[in-house]
């Protein structure tokens, strides 16, 4: 049974929500440890006092902050705890707004939210459906984990789905990148044959269809290492490719990527044939039948009218 990371209410006027938060996404990269080189032990890290070097348990740390002229203030948790808006349980909703509206750049990390009791499932299920029904995101504000969010909410489904988001000052301006191209000084030929690509490789986002390939390379690593095996060396990443070759470039690759999509439709193809001849054949037993019978029919009435006379 899954845990909440974060327990609070949904506001909204004077509505309140209790929700328990869950974690949407899991990692699944490969965990290491550290080692002394050419040894089997482990590297600890240790808090250590700077003045004395001995360890200090993790109950004894507070934070500070140094306020200029070697002055220094310190907080403890329930100190940073007492400034946080409804003591870190409230997630206040801000306003509506379109999620077109949201540029993706200032998304963090996906949490569901789920209700937090069964007493709170109609009132859950109402802003749920009434922001399904609007087609809008709820903007609002939580304190989690010693860090203010700002948050997008949005139905899906059944639930309710919270994106935590960068806040403006923590987007980077545009501006502070050198050598970005104006508009495109490409020949037509280049933009056309560039749009062929684009649209020979277009098709359904289908997430199931995509792997961590680098992960499972490091697992093959890892096994080959085990069995004394022999490591293969990934291929180099390809060079850049020649402004003056790129017409070139760009029509193998449309070439590439539509002979790619026939594979699969040409082996469709064989397939059918097949089911077609199988339906002739059907189609000839049962006309055979039909002429067997009617023979039989005639051969009775021949007969019939023999013993007649």
């Amino acid at each position: 049974m899954a845990r909440p990371i974060w327990t609070g209410s949904i506001s909204f006027g004077l509505v309140s929500v209790p929700v328990g938060l869950y974690s949407a996404t899991h990692e699944h990269e490969v965990s290491f440890h550290q080692f002394a080189k050419g040894t089997a032990d482990r590297i600890r890290y240790k808090r250590v006092n700077e003045r004395t070097g001995r360890e200090v348990e993790f109950d004894d740390i507070v934070k500070g902050t140094d306020v200029g002229g070697g002055k220094l203030v310190m907080l403890d948790q329930d100190e940073l705890d007492s400034v946080a808006p409804g003591r870190s349980r409230s997630l206040e909703i801000h306003r509506f707004v379109a999620l077109d509206e949201i540029d993706p750049i200032f998304y963090q990390k996906t949490y569901y939210l789920a209700p937090g009791s069964d007493e709170t499932m109609k009132t859950y299920a109402l802003l749920r459906d009434a922001m399904s029904d609007a087609g809008r995101a709820a903007i609002g504000t939580l304190v989690m984990r010693g860090k203010e969010y700002l948050a997008a909410i949005r139905p899906d489904g059944d639930l309710l789905v919270l994106q935590t988001m960068y806040f403006a000052d923590e987007v980077r301006d545009t501006a502070e990148l050198d050598g970005i191209p104006g508009k495109s000084k490409a020949k037509p030929a280049e933009l056309s044959m560039a749009g062929q690509l684009i649209d020979s490789m277009s098709g359904p986002w289908k997430p199931a269809e995509y792997r961590d390939t680098y992960t499972d390379r490091v697992n093959e690593l890892i096994n080959a290492k085990k069995k004394g095996k022999e490591i293969t060396v990934a291929a180099e990443a390809p060079e850049p490719t020649n402004v003056t070759d790129l017409l070139e470039v760009l029509r193998r690759s449309v070439e590439a990527a539509q002979k790619s999509t026939k594979a699969p439709a040409k082996a469709a193809k064989k397939a059918a044939p097949k089911k077609k001849a199988t339906a002739k054949k059907t189609t000839a037993k049962k006309t055979t039948a039909k002429k067997t019978t009617a023979k039989k029919t005639t051969a009775k009435k021949t007969t019939a009218r023999k013993r007649a006379s």
